[in-house]
């Protein structure tokens, strides 16, 4: 059956192609830091599938600060991860340091209007419209739903039989996205949405690179893509519609509901957002929230079953509801197997970071990988110790999976809440173990670090 295209669509993947967005002029290598001068394609593909091994590769090579080649031709990415250059990142004037145009890569999914793609003004508004479905008030009511639908996935489990938790924690979030955030508990609806929704994250890095090119969008994979894409916004933009009309919208507490009634209180015109922004917020809620949380779960769930030692304590919190160490069990993992790679501004004007002089056009980039495998700021850095956190042993912008500054995540919150919230129900069922033999890395799918083999696992009923 051919996907029928809503205009809106087709629109948003003319207009958010990301080679060259009002970025600044290209700038001449001379005036960036060494790094490695081979062509920008073949540095964006290192960059986008091999970046595990080959940023640290270029760390040794090149020292603290050095500059990769990106597309499109003549773009540089600067990187920094010393704690006080990503304090002068995260501090730094966001009318120069544009973090849209920085992840513009993401725009023709996420759209113009995404909390990750506005600067300035448009940043602002967003950011304030969103804030209230995410602060502390809204994140208790989401908690209770939230443990509704980790105690139906992890009563499913079968004891004894490895599995990947990778899949599992997938089902689980996107379930979490679609009846926490979207608001959709219908099932035929539900049955509509996942599929669409798995095939929009679980794309190759390749094609997010390939949107910059038009004519790739009508053959192979990016038709396929596409085609997905546009049929999950005639879902999104359907659900919207019949949201706008409920007779309970004002009495639900999932995300859309909560977006579909805010405005600016400080503009008497603003009528709320539009279904654009919506869509495009959503979107980006989807994406950021749902195999990034999903991710941090299987690597925390691969770490404390390799380690018995390590299970205790986890299981020990989960039973006397010490939420203050689950969150440091999630957030070690989050650490020692970092899902995005790094934060990016792009430079509207000339800047100086640690005493470095960029030029307009520049990029840089706040290297999370360098970050948190840096000896500097965590001693023996390889090693799983969550005590890290608990212990004030961490540093001030040495651990950065959300970000920082006025751009620093606003799922934040809402994303390590889910997470304990998971692993309380997991460990306070079962015990956890790894399957004999197993070993496990990283792979890049789409922009995110997952575990290569799905991080298995062995679950088995807790007996104390």
């Amino acid at each position: 059956m051919t996907t029928v295209i809503d205009p809106r669509t087709a629109s948003r993947f003319d207009k958010m192609r990301p080679m060259g967005q009002g970025l600044a002029a290209p700038v001449d290598a001379s005036q960036v830091p060494a790094g490695p001068r081979y062509p920008g394609l073949l540095q964006s593909i290192m960059l986008m599938r091999y970046r595990h091994t080959w940023l640290p590769r270029m760390h040794r090579k090149y020292g603290d600060v050095f500059s990769i080649k990106i597309l499109p031709e003549g773009r540089w990415m600067v990187f920094f991860h010393k704690a006080e250059h990503v304090r002068e990142i995260f501090a730094a004037d966001p009318e120069v340091f544009h973090a849209g145009k920085g992840n513009a890569i993401l725009g023709p999914v996420m759209g113009e209007h995404s909390l990750l793609l506005v600067d300035s003004s448009q940043h602002k508004r967003a950011r304030k419209l969103l804030m209230p479905a995410f602060n502390g008030h809204a994140l208790r009511g989401y908690e209770s739903m939230i443990e509704g639908i980790s105690k139906t996935e992890v009563g499913s489990w079968t004891e004894g039989t490895p599995f990947e938790s990778l899949e599992r924690m997938n089902a689980l979030t996107l379930e979490v996205i679609l009846q926490v955030v979207f608001g959709v508990t219908d099932e035929a609806r539900l049955v509509e949405m996942r599929p669409l929704v798995n095939k929009t994250v679980n794309v190759s890095p390749a094609v997010f690179l390939g949107w910059g090119f038009p004519r790739l969008q009508n053959i192979g994979p990016w038709r396929t893509a596409f085609e997905n894409q546009a049929a999950l916004d005639n879902v999104i933009y359907a659900e919207i519609a019949q949201r706008r009309t409920a007779a309970d919208l004002a009495d639900r507490t999932d995300v859309l509901s909560r977006l579909l009634l805010v405005r600016d209180d400080d503009d008497p015109s603003d009528s709320g957002l539009t279904d654009e922004e919506l869509r495009d917020q959503l979107v980006t809620l989807l994406l950021a929230g749902h195999e990034t949380t999903a991710t941090a779960l299987a690597w925390a769930l691969h770490e404390i079953g390799k380690d018995p030692v390590q299970e205790r304590k986890a299981r020990d919190a989960a039973t006397a509801g010490n939420t203050d160490y689950l969150e440091a069990v999630l957030k070690e993992a989050m650490r020692l197997h970092p899902v995005i790679p790094m934060v990016v501004r792009h430079l509207m004007e000339p800047a100086t970071i640690g005493g470095v002089d960029l030029p307009a056009g520049a990029n840089v980039a706040a290297s999370i990988i360098l970050a948190h495998e840096s000896e500097e700021n965590y001693p023996d850095h390889t090693a799983f110790r969550p005590e890290r956190f608990l212990e004030g042993e961490v540093a001030t912008n040495t651990w950065i999976p959300f970000g920082g500054g006025v751009r620093r995540c606003i799922g934040a919150g809402f994303s390590l809440m889910e997470g304990v919230a998971v692993l309380r129900e997991v460990l306070s069922t079962y015990e956890v173990t790894l399957p004999p033999g197993t070993r496990e890395e990283a792979k890049v799918r789409n922009i995110t670090s997952v575990p290569k083999h799905g991080a298995k696992i062995i679950v088995s009923r807790r007996t104390a």
